[in-house]
């Protein structure tokens, strides 16, 4: 079937329920939009699904939703976020993503502006990362059930001989190891939800951190376990990690860096950095003789330039966070309780 070049819906500018009753309407915006931006030789297969080889027998997989509002925000946008947030789940496994797979949920009477833009956006995060978009799916829901759109993704990967890295083999000794300042993503999503106008601006840290770990795992192949500090901030993701480790930390306050923009509208608002929300970094938990050299292969790449090392895991059967204050005092870093910032990703 020949698909008209034009798409004949009585609002050509907006997603209406058409678009998803897969018709005529569903195959022109399959092809004008998602074809025309994620183009390769596997999805040009147009089957169902993506048939491809792999060589490695050690695979993993992840699918992520997400649903951030606004659609758009300083640093990036829905698109970028969703082919940034499953990569990087792919990567704290040490391991390197091969293939994506998208799946819209479209609102009717998004502006088809919008959809193209975040789809160009999401192109230029796969191709940039290396990691084509190979397979996908789209629904369109009535208005008001969606809040523009839903994005899922999912990858697969895989992981480097020699490689072992999960969350419950932190050690009593091991160093912990940050790989830049926290809570950049949450206030670059609060500034844009709620138009605060920051005198400083503040930019969301959405990135790829796979070209990252990519380079220290091929240096420091015993690093014990790593893990991206998204919802619920550092704080939470330190509490992940002991709690499946059975052990505790202590971090020393003085080694954990913040934007001073982030620190200021935390201040102002009443806000945690601890707990809010990245999307650009990472925590990685190493041996202790292998902390310094694994700092300096994470302060050669761009997006660990600003690495530091934050703490060191004790023994605790409690497996408790335990913050060592700038005025000498201990302070507890608890799980997240509530959610300060909804809809961050």
């Amino acid at each position: 079937m020949k698909i008209p070049q034009a798409f004949p819906v009585t609002h050509p500018m907006r997603i209406e329920l058409v678009h998803g009753a897969g018709g005529r309407a569903s195959a022109q915006l399959i092809d004008q939009v998602f074809m025309r931006a994620f183009d390769n030789p596997l999805l040009q297969q147009k089957n169902d699904q993506a048939r491809f080889d792999v060589t490695s027998n050690r695979l993993v997989m992840t699918t992520d939703a997400h649903v951030v509002s606004p659609l758009f925000f300083p640093g990036g946008d829905i698109g970028s976020l969703a082919v940034h947030g499953t990569l990087n789940d792919i990567a704290m496994a040490g391991a390197e993503p091969l293939y994506l797979a998208v799946s819209f949920i479209l609102e009717e009477g998004l502006l088809l502006s919008d959809l193209t833009r975040i789809v160009a956006s999401m192109a230029r995060a796969s191709k940039a990362a290396g990691v084509p978009i190979v397979t996908g799916d789209t629904k369109v829901v009535e208005r008001g059930k969606a809040d523009g759109v839903f994005i899922t993704t999912s990858a697969i990967g895989t992981v480097p001989e020699g490689v072992n890295l999960s969350a419950d083999r932190a050690r009593p000794g091991d160093q912990i190891l940050l790989s830049g300042t926290i809570g950049d993503h949450g206030v670059a999503i609060l500034s844009a939800r709620d138009s605060l106008g920051f005198s400083s601006p503040t930019r969301s840290d959405s990135a790829a951190l796979d070209g990252l770990v990519k380079q220290m795992v091929s240096q420091v192949p015993t690093i014990r376990c790593m893990r991206d500090p998204t919802r619920g901030g550092l704080a939470t993701a330190l509490n992940e990690i002991c709690q499946q480790s059975g052990v505790g930390m202590l971090i020393d306050e003085q080694a954990v860096t913040i934007d001073p923009a982030v620190q200021s509208a935390c201040e102002l608002l009443g806000l945690d950095p601890y707990y809010l929300a990245n999307e650009g970094k990472l925590i990685a938990i190493c041996p202790a003789p292998e902390a310094d050299r694994l700092l300096a292969n994470m302060r050669a790449h761009p997006l660990g330039q600003g690495a530091t090392r934050i703490g060191v895991v004790t023994a605790d059967p409690q497996a408790m966070v335990e913050l060592q204050t700038a005025f000498g005092g201990i302070r507890l870093l608890d799980w997240l309780n509530g959610d300060p910032l909804p809809r961050i990703c």
